[in-house]
């Protein structure tokens, strides 16, 4: 707790610090679990202290207090939220269960269609910001199916939901506060509407990225990311600019492993240049030989295996790192990467990732890494979430076992933790 506290107080004000502390001290309802594993209520009181602080907090972050005590009094818990927190797609899902759910041929007819229809907007975003057609095409699909579900659930009663609990607390009241500075702009008005987490309009936009990164791209003085696609795009544009898009320089690709490959460095955390992953006789999709860079680019890539051996291999460049600066998981990246290769005209997958793979929940998860930690793999607090942490710790457990040591949790993966740590 103590460095997540020095974290916290290195960017906001004392009065901040001490409304956290506040949620720490209170046993709120929305951290608690029936025996079902869902969210229940025991009570409007503990929720109504914690919009009791925020309102005290929101007048000396520079919100006027008449505004605070308005907006805030009209906020509603909703359970459904933290439901839907703890059950993120990208924690549970499969690769080939996620990716086939969002690369489909309908989106990617769908996305080529639109590419074709706003190509005069996207050619001068192109020339400004430097990032190609396709990639805007393929977030605004991935976020909002182009438009045609820009969510309906209540902004600020996600927001404060979110904020009364106590896994992101901090985060989400960074956003509850931002949303209410964000209807204080012309043109936006109340009630907002968006997805469960506080997300907003074609492209999905936490209100911060609203507030910074939003561009009239229409010219009628206004920024509405829910009626105008020509802002939603112009604002993607200058979001993914800032997060630091490198022209000219692709997401990643596909890639072919050779049969004597060593699977020491994976991941974004064991980064190589370029040249050294062609030496090691990866080739492309096509298996053809990876192209020659020129000496003075020095581009590094990282290798990952999201699906383990059996699946997909990619190399990613500096672009992928900055679409999980938009959305921090790795599957999400790999399909708004994909669909923009195939937005772009490029087909499938050479090797599709596997369906048969079982889903594992993240009480199968937070298993796998307690069992881990007790052989001695380190792998963090055991939170349920298969990241760069636990995928080297398997790893590792691989290496141990004479497994092929791709990190992925496989069921002989499983089946050998089971074993080793029953027999401790």
């Amino acid at each position: 707790m103590t460095t997540w506290i020095k974290c916290i107080t290195a960017k906001l004000s004392l009065s901040f610090l001490i409304f956290i502390l506040f949620l720490l001290a209170v046993p709120l309802h929305a951290a608690q679990k029936d025996e079902q594993g869902t969210a229940e209520v025991d009570g409007a009181a503990t929720f109504n202290e914690c919009i009791a602080g925020l309102q005290q907090v929101a007048a000396t972050q520079g919100i006027p207090p008449l505004v605070a005590v308005k907006t805030l009094a009209k906020v509603s818990f909703l359970p459904r939220i933290i439901e839907l927190d703890r059950r993120q797609p990208e924690f549970t899902a499969t690769f080939a269960d996620y990716l086939n759910r969002r690369v489909t041929s309908e989106r990617i007819e769908r996305g080529r269609q639109l590419l074709e229809e706003h190509r005069d907007l996207l050619n001068r975003l192109v020339e400004i910001y430097g990032i190609p057609p396709q990639y805007l095409i393929s977030f605004w699909g991935l976020e909002t199916n182009y438009g045609s579900y820009l969510g309906n659930i209540p902004t600020l009663d996600a927001l404060a939901t979110l904020a009364c609990d106590q896994r992101r607390s901090s985060y989400f009241t960074t956003e509850l506060f931002n949303a209410m500075r964000l209807l204080q702009k012309p043109g936006i008005n109340e009630p907002l509407y968006g997805s469960w987490a506080g997300a907003m309009g074609h492209t999905q936009f936490m209100p911060s990225a609203y507030l910074r990164y939003g561009v009239d791209g229409d010219g009628d003085g206004e920024v509405n990311l829910w009626t105008s696609v020509a802002d939603a795009l112009t604002s993607a544009a200058n979001f993914l600019h800032n997060l630091g898009w490198k022209r000219g320089l692709r997401w990643g690709r596909e890639v072919l492993l050779p049969q004597d490959f060593s699977f020491d460095n994976l991941g974004l955390n064991n980064k190589q240049s370029f040249e050294a992953w062609r030496n090691t006789g990866i080739r492309t999709a096509t298996n053809g030989p990876l192209p020659s860079i020129s000496s003075g680019t020095q581009l590094q890539a990282a290798l990952l295996l999201p699906s383990g051996h059996q699946g997909p291999a990619f190399l990613v460049y500096d672009n992928f790192e900055v679409i999980m600066r938009w959305n921090r998981s790795e599957f999400y990246a790999l399909a708004v990467g994909h669909l923009a290769d195939r937005i772009n005209g490029a087909g499938t997958l050479r090797q599709p990732p596997p369906e048969n793979q079982p889903r594992l929940s993240i009480a199968q998860v937070k298993d796998m890494q307690t069992r881990l930690l007790v052989l001695g793999f380190e792998v963090g607090v055991p939170d349920g979430i298969l990241g760069p942490a636990t995928r080297q710790a398997i790893r590792a457990f691989q290496q141990s076992m004479d497994i092929k040591a791709d990190g992925y949790p496989s069921e002989q993966v499983l089946v050998s933790l089971k074993t080793k740590t029953d027999e401790l």
